[in-house]
């Protein structure tokens, strides 16, 4: 209760001096000069921050949205990559074909992942890098929308440090007319002998429409910039789409959508490689074989004014997602297979009110139930006996959730708007009778919620503050994993957990007209109860350390974001993107040290250039600092060099030619001075020199 009355107070102190500056801000004349607010805005919209449509510039907290034009240009083997060199954002990648953003520090399960409105984080979801968000396919998407700073009222459980919502291609025609389109896309990587192929077809009239496809991807092993072959690191994947919008009338739409993706085997390569530290690598064998994602999604939408609601949508779903391994440890003559299964069945419901009064509203509940199949079994070399063993998982555990929240914005005026919101959550987690416990049932629940506040200084510039309360329960994963973990551990169960609780404040300036965009954002994190693992001092007879999940420690973690884009020219553009991060952790003994994964200073120059608006040419820069403010858990976790990792840059050129309106070719040249390096935290070195060629060719 005092640590709640703390933060408080915290929060009326940020929104006090928000005030404070906003009254004083307002009286003087603004550095840009008048000529900045005298421009034509550009149009940005998103949907997530708010869940209604609202221009960037409008919107309190920090966002960024990438389209679908991003995927054809960079072909990201996972879609994660997108948000590399974004503002506030930074790319870790353990393995080819798999990848995660960190966002303000955090990653996971501490973030909430999201594809179109539905949660695709699920309960075996890891609080550290995993492989799930690589089972969306890049080439579907319409675009990446990103919240960055907790979301408690409106997303709940795990959205502690954002959002990120990948929203797919949706049909949308108003003629009254047949027409349709067809796309064929292919891509080819040097640095892996990578190939990508994807093919997309649309098609409709008013009143319905309908969009599916299906992509290809096969890399061989990856080449470093030392000119090293990185093997095993080569992978497949295959990917298809299917989705109908029909409008009933000018107020009801429905959409039915199906997707599927599969990495049929995907190597584990920090496990089959001696990382830093180690002599020999951990595994003799780990490979996904299969990983998998299904997704079945329908939505209803009604637009009319009625005395209850202005919108309303309803969403179902049901996402499967299989998570099998062959796994053998080094050494070892026990060949192990597993069969991992998450099955998460969702249904939300959302109202959009406007209110006589002035007040708007967004309101609504969310049920979500996920049950876990998990299976393992044990099988000499060279023998067909296989004998069944404890799963990773407790088989046949589940998860539920229920949720209500509503956010209002209750203060509004032409200059000043507040918003504010609460969500109560409460969780159904039960676990089976196990070798090392009885049949177990958790129920925690929390009322999280936020407040966001904007005031425009003058057209175009506006002072934005946000300060929430986010909260994670722990998960299947948390509370039950038995088997291995990468940096050569073995994870015990511990069903004595409790929700994870973070703080999130930051303030921030946004200007946007049509020669300008600029945004910068100071953040902190308070983060308590975290759920860490914990060293036991035990070791298997294979050798790995014996850890298990603990809530242990408190962070607290704070930065500075910064992106800038600016048009000097109408054809030529510049930008830079640059993040500063510091994470400070102390456990219950009072002993402080660095926060885990922690980014480096890192960001993105670049300039765009426009010649008669069909070839585009971006030279770019892409660096980080060094990092070597390691914890504990880093100075023992093989993926990363004990001494720090060494801070890199790479100067990259992308070029684009729309050679006829259905013709667009590309080249990518990346790392051109075949600097080797590593991405913080990652399991595995970066990419060597790359000459990546594109081709999309449209037809009706």
């Amino acid at each position: 209760m005092i640590k709640m009355t703390n933060h408080l107070r915290a929060g009326l102190l940020v929104t006090s001096l928000f005030l404070f500056l906003s009254h004083d801000l307002l009286r003087a004349d603004s550095a840009f000069g008048e000529d900045l607010y005298e421009k034509e805005f550009q149009e940005h919209v998103q949907v997530t921050a708010t869940r209604t449509n609202k221009r960037e510039i409008d919107i309190a907290a920090a966002v960024t949205t990438i389209d679908a034009e991003a995927v054809l240009e960079q072909a990201p083997d996972v879609i994660a990559e997108l948000l590399r060199g974004q503002a506030g954002t930074f790319f870790q990648q353990t393995t080819p074909g798999q990848g995660i953003p960190i966002i303000r520090g955090l990653k996971g399960s501490q973030l909430l992942h999201m594809v179109d409105g539905m949660r695709l984080n699920n309960a075996f979801f890891r609080n550290a890098p995993n492989q799930y968000l690589g089972l969306v396919d890049s080439f579907a998407t319409q675009v990446v929308e990103v919240v960055r700073g907790s979301q408690g009222s409106l997303y709940g459980a795990d959205a502690m440090g954002g959002v990120i919502n990948i929203l797919t291609q949706e049909p949308n025609y108003n003629d009254s007319k047949w027409q349709s389109e067809s796309r064929l896309y292919g891509s080819y990587d040097s640095v892996d002998n990578g190939w990508v192929l994807s093919a997309r077809t649309q098609g409709g009239k008013q009143g319905w429409g309908f969009v599916g496809g299906a992509s290809y991807q096969d890399h061989a092993s990856r080449t470093s910039g030392s000119g090293k072959k990185l093997a095993p690191s080569a992978y497949q994947s295959k990917a298809a789409d299917l989705k109908f919008v029909m409008d009933g009338n000018n107020h009801s739409s429905l959409m039915l959508s199906a997707q599927v993706m599969e990495q049929p085997s995907t190597p584990r390569y920090d496990e089959l490689v001696a990382g830093f530290t180690q002599n020999q690598p951990s595994s003799e064998q780990f490979l996904f074989e299969p990983n998998r994602r299904s997704f079945i999604h329908a939505r209803l939408r009604l637009d009319g004014q009625t005395a209850l609601f202005d919108q309303f949508e309803a969403h179902i779903a049901r996402q499967i997602i299989t998570d099998d391994r062959l796994t053998q440890e080094y050494g070892s003559p026990i060949v192990v297979t597993e069969h991992n299964q998450s099955t998460l069945d969702g249904i939300t419901l959302q109202f959009n009110s406007s209110l006589a009064s002035g007040m708007s509203m967004v309101w609504g509940a969310e049920y979500y139930t996920d049950a876990v199949d998990s299976r393992r079994f044990n099988q000499p070399e060279n023998s067909e006996q296989a004998s069944k063993v404890r799963s990773r998982f407790p088989d046949g555990s589940s998860m539920d959730s229920t949720a209500v929240y509503i956010t209002a914005e209750w203060l509004s005026t032409h200059n000043f708007d507040v918003t504010t919101g609460l969500r109560y959550s409460w969780f159904d987690i039960a676990l089976p009778v196990d070798d090392s416990h009885a049949a177990l049932t958790l129920s925690p629940a929390d009322l999280t919620g936020d407040i966001h506040a904007v005031l425009e200084l003058k057209p175009g510039l506006k002072l934005v503050a946000n300060f929430g309360k986010g909260f994670r329960p722990p998960n299947i994963f948390d509370l039950a994993t038995l088997g291995t973990r990468p940096g050569n551990r073995f994870n015990v169960a511990n069903n004595d957990l409790a929700p994870e609780t973070v703080w999130s404040y930051d303030f921030g300036l946004k200007a946007e007209t049509d020669k300008l965009e600029l945004e910068v954002f100071a953040f902190y994190l308070d983060y308590s109860d975290k759920i860490t693992s914990v060293f036991t001092g035990d070791v298997t007879e294979g050798g790995r350390n014996i850890v298990r999940s603990e809530n242990r420690n408190s962070v607290e973690i704070y930065g500075l974001e910064t992106g800038i884009y600016w048009a000097v020219l109408d054809d030529l553009r510049a930008y830079a993107v640059i993040n500063y991060i510091r994470g400070e952790e102390q456990d219950d003994l009072g002993t402080a040290f660095p926060a885990d994964r922690i980014p480096p200073l890192n960001g993105k120059l670049g300039l765009e250039y426009f010649f008669r608006g069909r070839v585009h040419i971006e030279p770019y820069l892409l660096f980080a600092t060094h990092q070597n403010r390691l914890s504990p858990r880093d100075l023992n976790d093989p993926r990363i060099n004990p001494i720090g990792t060494a801070a890199w840059a790479t100067l990259n050129l992308s070029l684009d030619w729309q050679m006829t309106p259905s013709l667009k070719l590309g080249l990518r040249l990346e790392n051109l001075g075949d600097k080797a390096y590593r991405e913080h935290a990652s399991g595995i070195d970066a990419p060597g020199r790359n000459i990546g060629l594109w081709v999309n060719y449209k037809f009706p």
